[in-house]
């Protein structure tokens, strides 16, 4: 294993964090220029699957062994719930939602983890889970505007929700596959298996053979501030598969090798708060005092949700 580096994993992690917060405009770009949810999901899942099977045949072939018994059960899983659903929920979110509210909702994740890991794997966890989850509902509430109806998409919201289960499902199920129970199940074996196994159940749904390739080449406007600003629509498409998917994946992954993970979950805190800025420097989406205020105690709640949990729980059973 590489010598710890903070410094060069927390840049690792930053990274990442980047990526996916820009990916959010670059994907509602997409999405509203008539690229179904459904659609980007096989696109961005099917494309990453094949870069993964890439990067394995060139530098990892032990990853291209397909698991079996227990780990291809978790396995399958992982890309049902973690990869294909969690995908395609956000991007209905994000497509209904402000860009920022949507990811406060997904990022919802790290308190229902915790509170599996209590209710579920009777793990001991610290009275200050109560505090962070309250914090991070009223949070959400007052961030939502849930008591003013015409704010609030219920389609939308419901999406959010379901892409926290998923997200949740992503770091339960992996952290399960990728424990001292399944030591020969490196992070990029999982990965890749679940990315296949997603690719294979979204393009039964929604094959990819059904996108119109002739609409690759369309110039499409780039929305808000930038809407006078057009490109063309494979570069979307191409930032949404590699700048949005592998690069931002292969960062946090690498980063795992110089900080804990737990510090690359905290350092993750700043999508929310960045997609947030992102939604009004882009897409004029202003936040009200109550609005901000609610963001920030969504976070505090998260982080403080997250802290209540053991720092090594990877040994212990999805289902005690």
């Amino acid at each position: 294993m590489p010598a710890r580096n903070p410094t060069l994993g927390i840049g690792l992690v930053v990274l990442g964090a980047s990526c996916f917060v820009v990916n959010a405009g670059v994907s509602r770009v997409a999405l509203r220029h008539g690229v179904d949810p459904s659609m980007l999901t096989t696109l961005r899942v099917t494309a990453t699957f094949a870069i993964l099977l890439l990067v394995a045949l060139c530098f990892r072939r032990t990853a291209l062994r397909p698991p079996t018994g227990k780990q291809l059960a978790l396995v399958v899983t992982h890309g049902l719930v973690g990869v294909a659903a969690l995908q395609w929920t956000y991007f209905v979110a994000i497509d209904r939602l402000p860009v920022g509210m949507a990811l406060l909702l997904e990022y919802q994740a790290p308190v229902i983890v915790a509170l599996w890991a209590w209710a579920v794997q009777r793990q001991q966890v610290k009275p200050r889970l109560w505090l962070g989850l309250a914090l991070a509902l009223g949070g959400l509430a007052a961030a939502t505007g849930v008591w003013e109806d015409a704010h609030v998409d219920g389609i939308g919201i419901v999406a959010g929700f379901a892409a926290a289960v998923c997200f949740a499902g992503y770091f339960l199920i992996g952290e399960a596959a990728t424990s001292r129970q399944s030591a020969d199940l490196d992070p990029l074996r999982v990965i890749l298996w679940s990315f296949g196994v997603a690719t294979i159940a979204i393009n039964v749904f929604t094959p990819l053979w059904n996108f119109e390739t002739s609409r690759l080449g369309d110039q499409v406007s780039l929305l808000g501030s930038l809407e006078g600003t057009h490109v063309p629509l494979w570069l979307v498409l191409g930032w949404v598969v590699v700048l949005g998917t592998v690069v931002p994946f292969f960062a946090e992954l690498f980063a795992l090798s110089f900080v804990r993970a737990t510090t690359v979950t905290v350092i993750a805190m700043l999508e929310p708060i960045g997609v947030s800025a992102l939604g009004w420097a882009w897409f004029d989406e202003s936040l009200g005092p109550i609005a901000i205020t609610g963001c920030a105690a969504v976070v505090a709640g998260i982080l403080i949700a997250q802290s209540a949990r053991p720092e090594h729980p990877a040994d212990a059973p999805l289902i005690a």
